[in-house]
């Protein structure tokens, strides 16, 4: 096997077990270790054919599907990087995103091609050539269907060199200014984490992992990867499957998953209305969960539920992967009302907390963590102003901001006490609320906009915007909210707007976000 190279982890399983499921959906469709391959060596001719090679960007904007998972190894195999988008994002978002990354080709849903071309930016470079997968729709500009790329019998190139430094996909994260940027991973990036993972999980051929994250997200990494490595089987958690917990229960007492990892919300739901606590379920016995914090009351009653479960906070930003990790005691304490912690750094992750000039800190102070070692990212792509401002220097080498405060226990065990910008997670998600008042501004009839982030104890983080109107127009929730879901992914879209004549501002005419702050948590 070629050595910390994600492509050559589906030729080692396609040899070992040709015959074992390597996918399967919800709905029991699949494909074997020898399928994948072959679906994945097909696609990977075909891009090569189209001049498709190291270092070249291909985007995937598909759900969930066996086929996603063939086109993402097949783009791999190309030695090429994947990009994925989320399908369920407004074809706009998606095109930019991929317009951005300069991809030579994409792989899309038949039904959202058209949407997809029609939102092409103009002045970006040519428009990628297609692969539609499903029903065909009239496209004019159609390139080929999986179908006739899986029967294509040309003869399969040479595999490129694989090289663990190349890119091997863009996870695009939320940006301040209203448009997306682009992680790079490197191989080596994604192999520190699987590597970690080998000694800290003991993970084994027998395996049932669940694919719950979408593939624009980075937890989908691990299920992706760390299956294939070991040859075992990955079952896949559709959109709507994923966020419907009374269903989600009944999937996963069906599916005999092993290892579960998700954002800790959809747990908390599974917790409350999955039915997961009744006798003779068959519970996981791995389960990881990262993204945001797991409160003390729905960990605690997953945790009484799944009490032979071996639980794991894992922490990390998409930029740096996992880099910190704490596993959850058997039990949990009665009297413990704190959330755990994000716990202590996964080699090889090197790990500091310091002030805002880049100095260590003390123990038990508060201070900003920074990263370094084989899995921070490469940069983000096309923006080396950006890369620049995400790093600093000094005799140690070059250390990734993580922007999240953190305190050290004295053992190494950090603790989480939030963000120290407008960054916010939701669901798992990064959400810049910088990009969704940018969303607001590109609505004609708005003066002014801010949006603040919201903890309630029963509903979690919720997004509040509030708008100023521009004299004449109309203040409408409705067309708002219609206005930010062509914009902005569904988990973006604010769930309260307030309309006000005029939002309270600073001595320098600086929105007083503070002042906001304390009038949503009034409403």
């Amino acid at each position: 096997m070629d050595a910390h190279h994600l492509g050559s982890l589906l030729d080692h399983a396609a040899d070992s077990r040709p015959d074992h499921p390597a996918v399967v959906d919800e709905r029991g469709r699949g494909l074997t270790y020898a399928e994948l391959h072959h679906a994945a060596d097909r696609l990977a001719t075909r891009l090569a054919r189209w001049g498709v090679g190291r270092g070249d960007r291909v985007g995937l904007f598909l759900p969930k599907s066996p086929e996603a998972v063939a086109a993402i190894h097949g783009i791999l195999r190309a030695g090429a990087a994947y990009v994925p988008v989320d399908p369920t994002s407004p074809a706009a978002r998606g095109a930019g995103i991929l317009a951005d990354a300069g991809v030579k080709a994409v792989i899309v849903d038949s039904g959202s091609a058209p949407a997809l071309l029609a939102a092409w930016p103009t002045g970006l470079g040519p428009v990628p050539r297609l692969i539609t997968l499903g029903e065909a729709t009239p496209c004019p500009a159609r390139e080929a269907t999986w179908e006739e790329v899986l029967v294509d019998d040309a003869p399969s190139p040479l595999v490129p060199a694989r090289v663990a430094d190349d890119p091997a996909y863009l996870l695009y994260t939320s940006g301040s200014t209203g448009q997306p940027k682009g992680v790079v991973l490197s191989h080596a990036n994604a192999f520190a984490f699987l590597d970690w993972c080998e000694t800290a999980f003991e993970l084994n051929e027998r395996d049932r992992f669940a694919s719950h994250a979408p593939f624009h997200f980075d937890l989908s990494t691990f299920d992706l990867f760390a299956s294939c490595r070991h040859a075992a089987t990955l079952v896949l958690i559709g959109e709507a499957l994923g966020k419907d917990p009374a269903r989600l229960g009944g999937f996963l007492a069906e599916a005999r998953v092993d290892v579960w990892y998700s954002a800790p919300s959809i747990l908390a739901l599974l917790a409350e209305h999955g039915g997961i606590d009744r006798e003779g379920f068959p519970a996981p016995r791995l389960v990881l969960f990262a993204g945001e914090v797991f409160p003390i009351g729905p960990l605690r009653q997953l945790r009484s539920a799944w009490p032979a479960a071996r639980m794991w906070n894992l922490y990390g930003p998409t930029e740096t992967n996992v880099c910190t990790a704490f596993r959850i005691p058997d039990v949990i304490p009665a009297d413990r009302d704190e959330a755990f912690p994000i716990g202590t750094a996964c080699p090889p992750a090197l790990t500091r907390v310091v002030d805002e000039r880049g100095r260590d800190v003390a123990h038990g102070v508060v201070g900003e963590l920074v990263v370094a070692g084989a899995g921070v990212m490469m940069g983000y792509f096309g923006r080396p102003d950006l890369t620049a401002r995400a790093f600093f220097l000094d005799d140690l080498g070059a250390w990734y901001r993580t922007g999240d405060l953190v305190s050290d226990d004295g053992t190494g065990c950090y603790r989480f006490h939030g963000r120290r910008d407008r960054m916010v997670k939701k669901r798992g998600y990064r959400i810049e609320l910088g990009e969704i008042e940018a969303a607001l501004y590109r609505n004609d009839g708005i003066d002014r906009a801010a949006v603040i982030a919201r903890m309630d104890a029963a509903d979690g983080l919720s997004l509040v915007a509030f708008i100023a109107m521009k004299p004449g127009h109309k203040a409408s929730q409705i067309a708002v909210k219609r206005h930010c879901s062509q914009i902005l992914p569904g988990y973006m879209v604010p769930d309260v707007i307030q309309f006000m004549n005029g939002l309270p501002t600073t001595s320098t005419d600086k929105v007083d976000y503070q002042g906001l702050k304390q009038l949503a948590s009034c409403g």
